[in-house]
C-alpha cells in the first residue's frame, strides 16, 4: 500500500499555510513534562482543517466546479466548509443523526449544505452525491491528502520540541494518528508514538491486535461521549499506524470529563471529550505508557454548551 511520506507533509505544510493556525505548544500548568499541541485554536476548533485544507488545494479546475462532498459528525464537515468556502468551492457534508447540534449550525454557518441521516447510511449517501452531482468525495480520514495535512501537526511538535519523547494522538478514523506518526517517524524515530481510544470506541486497539480492521457497531462506539472517535479505522489508516504507531492505550468515559475538566479549568481551554483523551492518558495511564517529555494533542474545542458546562466541574 502506498503509505504517505515526509514530502507529502511537506507540500501539505506549504499549501495550508494562508489559512491553517500554526499552535504552539503550552506547558500545562500541572505537569511540568507535559505540554498540550491545541488544535482547539483553530479558526474551526479543530486539527480537521489541516487535511481537509490540503484536499481542497489538491483538486483541479473541473473538481472545484463541481464541489466537494464528505461525511462527518462534525469537525471535518465544518472544517472542509471553512476550507470550500475559502476556495469558493461548493460544498455538501453528510452528517449523522445525534451529531452536536453545535457542530451542525457551524457547518451551516460556513455555507455548507448539511444533509442529516441515520450514522449508517453517511458513507453510501455522500456517494450517492458523487455518482449523481460528480462533487469530489473528501472523507474524513480515508485519503492520503488528509493524512498528509494532519501530519503537519507532528512536524511542528518536533520544530518547537525537538527532544520530545513521546507523543499522545487521540485515534478516531486514525488520519490524523497515521499522519504524525509518519512526521515523528521521519524526523525523530526515537520518540514514542501513543494512539489514545476511548474504552467504549477501542476498534483499533483490536484491529492492531487481529492485524485487520475489525469493526465495531455504532450502537457500541455511539456510547462513548468523545463523539469524534466514533469512527472505525480504514484499510489505509490501519496499514500507516500498523508501520509507524508505536503502542495504543485506552481511557474510560470517567477519565475522559476528568480531563477535559481539568484542561478547561487549569489550562483555559474549550475542549470537548474527544479532545481530551491524549491528556487523560497521561493523567491515569501513565504507567502504561513511556517516560519522558511528552506532548497531548488536543484535537478539538467544538463543544455543545450544556455539556461543558458539565465538564467544567468533572473531577
Amino acid at each position: 500500500m502506498d503509505l504517505v511520506t515526509l514530502d507529502d507533509i511537506r507540500v501539505a505544510a506549504a499549501d495550508i499555510a494562508p489559512t491553517v493556525l500554526r499552535t504552539p505548544l503550552l506547558r500545562a500548568p500541572w505537569d511540568g513534562g507535559l505540554w498540550l499541541k491545541p488544535e482547539s485554536l483553530q479558526p474551526v476548533g479543530s486539527f480537521k482543517l489541516r487535511g481537509a485544507t490540503h484536499a481542497v488545494a489538491r483538486l483541479d479546475g473541473a473538481g472545484r466546479g463541481r464541489g466537494v462532498v464528505t461525511h462527518s459528525s462534525g469537525n471535518h464537515g465544518q472544517a472542509l466548509a471553512y476550507a470550500a468556502r475559502a476556495a469558493g468551492v461548493p460544498c455538501t457534508v453528510v452528517v449523522p443523526e445525534g451529531a452536536p447540534e453545535v457542530k451542525i449550525a457551524r457547518m451551516r454557518a460556513f455555507g455548507a449544505t448539511v444533509l442529516l441521516v441515520p450514522p449508517v447510511q453517511r458513507l453510501a449517501e455522500a456517494q450517492r452525491i458523487v455518482a449523481e452531482a460528480g462533487a469530489v468525495l473528501v472523507p474524513p480520514f480515508d485519503d492520503r491528502r488528509i493524512i498528509a495535512g494532519q501530519g503537519t501537526v507532528g512536524t511542528e511538535i518536533v520544530d518547537d520540541l525537538p527532544d520530545v519523547d513521546v507523543v499522545l494522538v487521540p485515534v478516531g478514523g486514525g488520519g490524523l494518528a497515521s499522519g504524525v506518526a509518519t512526521a515523528l517517524r521521519a524526523l525523530r524515530p526515537s520518540t514514542a508514538v501513543i494512539g489514545v481510544e476511548p474504552e467504549l470506541a477501542a476498534d483499533a486497539r483490536e484491529s492492531l491486535a487481529a492485524g485487520r480492521v475489525v469493526p465495531w457497531d455504532v450502537e457500541l462506539t455511539y456510547r462513548t461521549c468523545a463523539d469524534g472517535l466514533r469512527t472505525n479505522l480504514s484499510e489505509l489508516t490501519l496499514a500507516h499506524l500498523r508501520d509507524r504507531l508505536d503502542g495504543i492505550v485506552t481511557v474510560t468515559e470517567e477519565e475522559i470529563r476528568a480531563a477535559a475538566g481539568l484542561l478547561i479549568r487549569d489550562a483555559r481551554l474549550v475542549v470537548e471529550p474527544s479532545g481530551a483523551v491524549a491528556t487523560a492518558a497521561r493523567l491515569f495511564r501513565s504507567g502504561e505508557l513511556p517516560a519522558g517529555r511528552t506532548v497531548a494533542v488536543v484535537t478539538g474545542g467544538n463543544v455543545d454548551p450544556a455539556l461543558l458546562a458539565d465538564l467544567v466541574t468533572a473531577s
